[in-house]
């Protein structure tokens, strides 16, 4: 009996340190230091208190805006979602009046995306980095590697007591903190060394260069072999061909296809180059709509690349997001609709602004293939521009040459086009024509009865 009471009183012990324990977690202060470098929620989802979204609805307004324009968002969430992140952000006048203007435009120049999304990586460390961390002991520098594989140097200064992250000013320290992240704000832009040096060769033309497009090879008819190329002319000679062959082509003469896969170059990569001017028509603005149709449909743009890649090119006539807008929920809720519309907008040749110009000018009306089979999409000279369709159903070319690489161009209309409806001419039935003989009166059916006794009724027509 002693023992059981001895063990019931041990229990109860136990129970009061745990409870004690317990306790005392609970009471201590949520201290962002105290955790784990990791955010507690490892799904990948980004909540409302993340410090992304507080960089979104933060002023600096400049880098958020910067941040979407180089399509960082998702690849920002999903670091997140491991890491904590330390943002060091520029000052909006920075980016607005204190930054070259010919590197700003370098930077949103659509084909330096990469550029753009490694300078703002730069500014990026996947460690939580408080001003309370900062090197303590004057002169001292730490190193810490940023989110584009380059270091960042913080320093503390003795004589000024400035904390300084590079080159750069520290001027609102922990501007903003979140669980899974830190804001501090800086005073001027960061570059990296590599982002610094592509726009030095861009600006000296030492990185332009181009890969001049190849023509079809010509077959010889009678012999039925590869015909040899022309030998090179001299300078000075006369053209080989009339100088009106070489203004446009004609209405059934496509350019020759870029080289594909199995020509001497081995680099088209048709999905990189789809993916490509639909990153152009994002940056360009006002085609959003077409180029989130391309994307949802991805059947479309896979087969567009397919046939950049086998050597094929591609003219797009891209409506811009006013004329989507004006399209009806019937025009679009029949299934394959956008399929179908969009495909009436893509020519198997490759056309230039210039190109179609010249040749509604030099034949008046130009018909271009669509991969709509078998509709063709009707082209024609009006106010000093290139007109598409007919009647209430035409668009003119409004933002020209969009993009051309040599394989793909865009150019921007504005409205959508539709085949023309095959309507049969309706038979319109032709009354036929009842010839009435005019009515005798009783007078005249007296005579003529008289008449015809005596055989005189033919005499008078009246009596016939």
């Amino acid at each position: 009996m002693d023992f059981h009471v001895y063990g019931v009183s041990k229990l109860v012990f136990i129970s009061s340190i745990l409870v004690f324990f317990v306790g005392i977690c609970l009471a201590l202060p949520d201290n962002p230091n105290l955790r784990s470098s990791s955010p507690a929620n490892n799904s990948g989802q980004i909540n409302s208190n993340s410090v992304l979204v507080a960089l979104l609805d933060s002023h600096y307004t400049e880098l958020a805006e910067l941040v979407e324009k180089a399509l960082l968002l998702q690849t920002l969430e999903e670091t997140v979602g491991k890491h904590n992140i330390t943002i060091f952000a520029p000052r909006n006048e920075a980016l607005e009046r204190d930054l070259d203007p010919e590197f700003k435009r370098f930077l949103l120049e659509p084909g330096n995306l990469k550029s753009l999304q490694k300078l703002l990586m730069f500014h990026i460390i996947p460690t939580r980095i408080g001003s309370n961390q900062w090197p303590t002991h004057p002169e001292s520098t730490q190193h810490h590697r940023t989110l584009s594989h380059d270091h960042l140097f913080l320093t503390h200064h003795e004589k000024t007591g400035d904390k300084t992250v590079d080159r750069a000013k520290l001027i609102h320290p922990d501007f903003l903190t979140r669980p899974d992240g830190v804001i501090h704000g800086i005073e001027r832009l960061l570059i990296p060394q590599s982002v610094q040096d592509d726009f030095n060769k861009r600006r000296s033309l030492r990185s332009i260069s181009a890969v001049k497009p190849e023509g079809a090879p010509e077959v010889d008819p009678r012999t039925h072999r590869l015909k040899k190329p022309a030998p090179p002319a001299n300078p000075g000679s006369p053209p080989a061909l009339p100088i009106f062959d070489a203004l446009a082509p004609g209405p059934s003469l496509a350019p020759a296809p870029a080289p594909g896969p199995g020509g001497p170059h081995h680099h088209f990569n048709g999905e990189a180059q789809v993916k490509d001017f639909i990153h152009t028509l994002l940056h360009y603005g006002g085609y959003n709509e077409m180029a989130d149709i391309l994307v949802n449909l991805t059947s479309l743009a896979t087969e567009m690349g397919r046939l950049v890649s086998e050597g094929y090119v591609l003219t797009v006539l891209a409506p811009n997001d006013e004329a989507m807008a004006k399209l009806t929920t019937e025009q679009l809720s029949e299934p394959g609709a956008p399929e179908q519309i969009m495909y009436y907008h893509l020519v198997p040749e490759y056309q230039t602004e210039e190109s179609m110009y010249n040749a509604v000018r030099r034949f008046g009306k130009v018909r271009y293939d669509t991969l709509r089979l078998p509709h063709k999409v009707v082209a024609q000279e009006a106010d000093g521009s290139v007109k598409f369709g007919q009647g209430d159903g035409s668009a003119y070319l409004f933002d020209p040459d969009i993009y051309t690489d040599g394989r793909i161009s865009v150019q921007g209309i504005d409205g959508v086009l539709f085949p023309p409806e095959e309507v049969e001419p309706k038979k319109t039935a032709v009354p036929t024509k009842v010839v009435s003989k005019p009515r005798r009166g009783k007078l005249m059916e007296v005579a003529c009865r008289l008449l015809g006794a005596v055989g005189q009724d033919s005499r008078f027509t009246t009596c016939l």
